[in-house]
């Protein structure tokens, strides 16, 4: 090979440290100790970022089963013409449906039992186009939700808490009360529950209902849709068309994405993720920083050799990028066996972790509590490729000093006593 003998003399370091002898043992398996580390480093945070990425992306679907991509409300309450709204947003070629709703809080009541609710009035037909929440019934349909036969829809989680199912009856107490003689008087309607529905997440399991959107605005006594809901071809481009929209509609109304209204949650989950990066890595530097003791212990074996190709004419810079050679490409085997058993581990992680459940006789993620039986897990390269590159900065940062001090040698000194 027409390589330089910088690197060949590296390699050869290198190959000699596996297949060394027994003088050379210990550091032989101080430099496979500083390669697991890295590679287990490596591998650690790829599965840990993948796993914090998959339920990320699982809560998200979840919560997106009851939300919609964008929505738009008015500042000055109902909205008059929710049908021109709708027509202006669809013109949006990123914009795939809308439906109107109203939005509105109230006491559900059951015999001794009182919750309060989240209601959102909604268009039985409209509704399966923006919201997947049709498809998490229990016990009925979303189309019985007729208007004027006042029908409503409970969160599984919020008719437990009332101790009711599908036929039963509830009261909604609105807190728009009806002004009397003797004061304010709530309003009170019986509703009958038609369904219940599961969505997975909590907040909305525990406190949302759903009613018809002509029920909710005699409840309410409102005149019309407070908002209009859109669901997108992308639902990752909610926050680019949400500004599109805001630009094109008329002026008084207010567009909102997903994201924006979610973006406590959001932005916790992501400072979790970038702290755990931070550990994580902290791990693959220490593992890196082995490199130094290995390299040094390296250096002071290989006096001799050095001096000789000090002697031979080698350059300082020369034996420096010798000991850089066989740093790196510790570091480098190390960072690519780690990213390939973090990806290996990463993508069957549904395989590996039931199978040490039934191992061990333990469950890591009891549905009863999670709502999820399966570790989910969504490696991406947008995390991979920084892991990779900082494992070899840091590798080759490892291997400055020891290579530095290689250089220094004085070859006189050095051969005194050989």
């Amino acid at each position: 090979m027409n390589l330089p003998y910088e690197v060949r003399i590296g390699l050869r370091y290198t190959r000699a440290g596996r297949r060394a002898r027994r003088r050379n043992a210990f550091i032989s398996f101080i430099s496979a100790i500083s390669m697991a580390g890295i590679a287990l480093g490596v591998m650690a945070l790829i599965v840990v970022l993948s796993v914090m990425n998959g339920f990320t992306k699982e809560v998200r679907a979840r919560m997106m089963a009851a939300l919609s991509h964008v929505e738009i409300t008015s500042f000055d309450g109902p909205i008059d013409d929710w049908r021109r709204i709708a027509a202006q947003a669809e013109k949006n070629p990123e914009v795939a449906a809308a439906a109107p709703y109203i939005n509105a809080q109230a006491m559900i009541a059951r015999g001794d039992a009182v919750r309060g609710a989240l209601i959102r009035g909604i268009d039985p037909d409209a509704e399966p186009q923006v919201t997947e929440i049709a498809r998490h019934l229990i016990g009925g349909r979303i189309t019985d939700l007729a208007d004027g036969e006042f029908g409503i829809v409970l969160g599984l989680e919020l008719a437990r808490a009332l101790a009711v199912m599908p036929g039963d009856k509830v009261t909604l107490i609105a807190p728009q009360g009806t002004v009397t003689p003797a004061g304010i008087v709530p309003r009170l309607k019986q509703f009958r529950v038609v369904a219940t529905f599961e969505s997975g997440h909590f907040e909305f399991d525990s406190a949302l209902a759903l009613i018809h959107l002509g029920d909710a605005q005699r409840l309410f006594r409102v005149e019309g849709p407070t908002g209009v809901r859109l669901r997108l071809h992308d639902m990752e481009r909610a926050p680019q068309v949400a500004a599109q929209l805001a630009g094109t509609l008329e002026p008084g109304l207010r567009v909102a994405d997903w994201s924006r209204q979610n973006r406590v949650y959001f932005a916790a989950v992501q400072a979790e993720k970038r702290m755990m990066f931070i550990i994580l890595t902290l791990i693959v530097a220490v593992a890196a920083f082995n490199l130094v003791s290995t390299l040094v212990m390296t250096v002071t074996e290989k006096q001799s050799d050095i001096a000789i190709l000090r002697t031979l004419g080698a350059a300082p810079r020369s034996v420096m990028a010798v000991f850089i050679v066989q740093g790196a490409l510790i570091g480098v085997i190390g960072t690519f066996a780690g990213v390939a058993g973090g990806l290996l581990l990463a993508n069957n992680l549904d395989v590996i972790v039931p199978a040490i459940e039934r191992l061990f006789g333990v469950q890591f993620l009891p549905r009863e509590i999670y709502f999820i039986s399966a570790l989910p897990s969504d490696p991406r390269a947008g995390d991979i490729v920084p892991i990779t590159l900082i494992s070899l900065v840091l590798s080759l940062v490892a291997t400055l000093y020891p290579s530095w001090r290689a250089s220094r040698t004085r070859p006189a000194e050095a051969l005194r006593y050989d």
